[in-house]
């Protein structure tokens, strides 16, 4: 008997006994779907997951500020720095040709005086609301960074869109900016469109202690989860270089610290989560105090891990279930079959002939009930993405966006069904096989 006779015997055993058949593909089926969407979900939620915990930004992520490195905080993600060390182009050159780095962006922060324009705020881009009290300004810090490379920056649009590269009019704010001009959280993107006037403090030589500003308007196009450096206004790196220059031309040395530092610091991103220590050690090296989450992101990830594992046995226990039922369906066939198989081997069929054509109809129904689960789990895992993304969208939070199952995963699992399947054919196949003639032909 040839493989393609077993294909036509199993197929017209099959569609004998259609209902049994059915049920038995659909509890493979069934199995599949639990297997797929639970390990498709776990896979793609893991990096997901671990993204987040930078904030929107590669969780690879290291900051590096203007100060020598405490010893004390060579193993903590905290930053600890030791006394004040000038950041300039030579520091980011070096920095950029350590190992395992793959850009290095810098920032520069300023102190001004920030007056939310007076009376008004809009609570829609048609209809303008006024405050609901008065907002008195108040000294902040604007954080400047290039933005033409915020994917490779810890920020999390909330709302709006960050402000143009190199703008000088443009600024995105905090919630804590939101909060502060009496808007709730929940509405931040009543605040865009809106005018903040900011003024940065000269200090004038002579005697006395005398200010002057250099005043000047940003409109409010975005709002971000945070900036870069902990201020409440994210704003292209020219504005924070134009306020660094005017601060500077009237300061007098003798009566005010004049910051010397090109950069009040970096953000370093490594190749991979598994060198971000090594970065860090090179940049230790190189003479500078910095930070990262490695042991948070390390810890998330083993208990991810864990959540992997047990979705992973819930799904491999379900399709073990659905295959014991392909095997009592087989055993129930060799049963009602036990005139058939004598008239076979009573015609020079062979015992391996008899196995072949259980094992391939096993094998039938897990090919039709793994490409079926397949597909329908990968059609349950977009679903739950789609409802956890709503979900946290609605909540006002980041949505985050799951993507599909690895494609590994979606050929893998048609395989491994078809893999159980013919393995629970077995003994079934075995005892057909083994079946003495005169026994099958007198039962």
């Amino acid at each position: 008997m040839s493989w393609d006779d077993a294909a036509l015997l199993a197929l017209r055993s099959l569609g004998r006994r259609c209902a049994r058949s059915l049920l038995a593909g659909l509890g493979v089926a069934l199995g599949t779907t639990l297997l797929v969407a639970l390990l498709g979900i776990a896979a793609t939620a893991d990096s997901r997951i671990v993204s987040q915990l930078s904030h929107g930004g590669p969780a690879a992520a290291i900051h590096v500020r203007d100060a020598m490195p405490d010893p004390a905080g060579y193993d903590s993600d905290s930053l600890m720095s030791g006394p004040h060390r000038d950041l300039g182009d030579d520091a980011v050159a070096a920095i950029h040709r350590a190992s395992h780095v793959t850009s290095v962006v810098p920032f520069l922060s300023s102190s001004a005086l920030v007056v939310p324009c007076p009376g008004i705020t809009p609570g829609s881009p048609d209809a303008p609301v006024p405050c609901r009290q008065p907002v008195q300004g108040y000294f902040g810090a604007l954080v400047g960074t290039d933005l033409t490379r915020s994917r490779d920056l810890p920020i999390t649009l909330l709302a709006g869109r960050l402000p143009a590269a190199g703008s000088m009019t443009e600024v995105a704010v905090t919630q804590s900016y939101v909060q502060r001009v009496h808007l709730d959280v929940t509405h931040r993107a009543a605040v865009l469109g809106s005018e903040i006037e900011f003024a940065t403090p000269q200090l004038l030589p002579g005697a006395g202690t005398r200010f002057r500003g250099r005043w000047y308007r940003a409109e409010v196009v975005g709002v971000v989860a945070q900036t870069v450096d902990g201020g409440d206004f994210l704003v292209p790196i020219q504005q924070t270089q134009v306020a660094r220059q005017w601060a500077l031309g009237g300061a007098d040395s003798r009566t005010l610290r004049r910051p010397t530092s090109p950069y009040t610091g970096l953000v370093v991103v490594a190749d991979s989560l598994d060198n971000v220590h090594a970065v860090r050690q090179e940049i230790f090296a190189i003479g500078y105090a910095n930070s990262a989450p490695e042991h948070l992101v390390a810890s998330v990830q083993k208990y991810l891990h864990v959540v992997d594992i047990v979705l992973g046995g819930i799904g491999a226990v379900a399709l073990a279930i659905a295959v014991i039922g392909v095997a009592n369906t087989l055993l129930a066939a060799v049963r009602e079959r036990w005139r058939e198989i004598g008239v076979l081997k009573a015609l020079g069929a062979s015992d391996a002939d008899v196995a072949r054509w259980f094992l391939v109809e096993a094998g039938m129904l897990g090919v039709a009930g793994g490409l079926a689960g397949t597909a329908a789990g990968a059609g349950l895992a977009a679903s739950v993405a789609l409802a956890v993304n709503h979900y946290l969208v609605g909540q006002g939070l980041q949505g985050i966006d799951l993507g599909g199952p690895p494609v590994g995963l979606l050929v893998g699992a048609p395989a491994v069904a078809v893999l159980l399947a013919v393995i629970a054919a077995v003994v079934p196949a075995l005892r057909a096989a083994r079946l003495p003639v005169r026994e099958a032909l007198g039962g």
